[in-house]
């Protein structure tokens, strides 16, 4: 399964967090789950964590089945 890559978050002054992935905007957190967000991104892999928070994870097996014949088009 490949990392997860291309992920950033912003806190705003409201306490809030936005999570970006490659510029878009993936998640939008407040409260006591921003709070919680940003303990956990500080202490282990930022971009996995990111991944989790925003349910963006990549299960590596997409590549195969684009190939798949049935879904040629």
């Amino acid at each position: 399964m490949p990392r997860p890559h291309g992920f950033t978050y912003e806190q705003r002054n409201d306490k809030s967090v936005v999570i970006t992935h490659h510029g878009r905007a993936a998640s939008t957190l407040r409260g006591g789950r921003a709070e919680k967000f940003l303990t956990e991104v500080e202490s282990g892999d930022p971009q996995l964590v990111m991944a989790r928070w925003t349910g963006s994870y990549k299960f590596g097996n997409e590549r195969t089945a684009k190939n798949h014949p049935r879904n040629r088009r």
